[in-house]
């Protein structure tokens, strides 16, 4: 299908862009990989009078680690990050979700910032990022304020970067000593959203866990954290009578909705079974990381 009458601008610097979100607000959309907005362009489920086009913008782009943090340009495709050394090293949460996104063709030309501030509660990436309570920074014309991934998540397709406001980078925290890691999914085929999918970290300390964090895709509107079961594992030692009672507590309150590829009632059980399937593998991998 044809793309519906827009009016484009291509800005060089992000200045320029500000000045034009600052203009047009609610009337703008910012094309950055445009793997999901020109598909909704092109349904009409989309309607901006304006395009603000960012790709031209280099420095949106790039991988740095400081300080106990890896940050990455809202720019950066996500093949970039997905060979990355230094998201392998230090945000191995990220590196194991990055290959789950669509296929290669599409993570040429997708972004780290787009995906997240298009916010798809079935994708990866939001998931991992409030998993790993990353922070997103954004700027307007007034200044730069830096949003907690708690906070991002607003609902479906809703964030809350305001409509004058560009993300220029998210910050990610290098996981410490002890750290393992798993992002599982259930998907129709290989590249498709994931019906459940599941970020999970665990650090141990002395055999035992310090550190738990499991986030959800696709069993709500946002990204799920599950806090019952991050508070039942911390203190605790692994073992399979843990990690079942952590799939029943990650999934008790939960009312995932139902729709032409499983039931309310599926979603829960494949959340459950990917929680011990996630702890599992999180734990066997600790110990490369110690």
């Amino acid at each position: 299908m044809k793309l519906p009458p827009v009016d484009y601008e291509a800005p060089k610097t992000v200045p320029e862009a500000l000045e034009l979100l600052a203009e047009h607000q609610d009337e703008a959309s910012v094309l950055a990989g445009g793997q999901s907005l020109i598909p909704l362009l092109a349904l009409r489920l989309a309607h901006p009078a304006m395009l603000i086009d960012i790709n031209g913008i280099d420095e949106l782009s790039g991988v740095s680690a400081t300080d106990g943090w890896v940050a990455i340009g809202a720019m950066t495709r996500e093949y970039v990050a997905e060979e990355s050394v230094a998201v392998a090293d230090a945000v191995p949460l990220l590196a194991a979700a990055l290959p789950l996104i669509g296929h290669e063709a599409i993570r040429s030309r997708g972004t780290i910032g787009g995906s997240l501030a298009h916010a798809d509660p079935a994708a990866e990436l939001p998931a991992v990022a409030l998993a790993l309570d990353a922070e997103f920074v954004v700027r307007s014309q007034s200044g730069m304020r830096v949003i907690p991934a708690a906070d991002w998540f607003e609902g479906y397709l809703t964030t809350a970067r305001g409509p004058d406001e560009l993300l220029e980078q998210v910050r990610f925290p290098a996981a410490g000593p002890g750290t393992g890691i798993s992002f599982q999914e259930v998907a129709r085929r290989h590249g498709d959203f994931a019906i459940v999918g599941l970020a999970a970290s665990l650090t141990l300390s002395d055999g035992a866990i310090s550190d738990a964090r499991l986030a959800f895709a696709g069993l709500s509107d946002v990204p799920v954290r599950a806090g019952d079961a991050e508070d039942l594992l911390v203190g605790e030692r692994p073992s399979a009578e843990l990690f079942d009672e952590a799939a029943r507590r990650a999934t008790e309150n939960i009312d995932p909705p139902a729709d032409l590829h499983g039931s309310s009632d599926y979603r829960k059980k494949v959340a459950a079974a990917l929680v011990r399937r996630g702890l599992r593998a999180a734990t066997d991998n600790a110990g490369e990381r110690q």
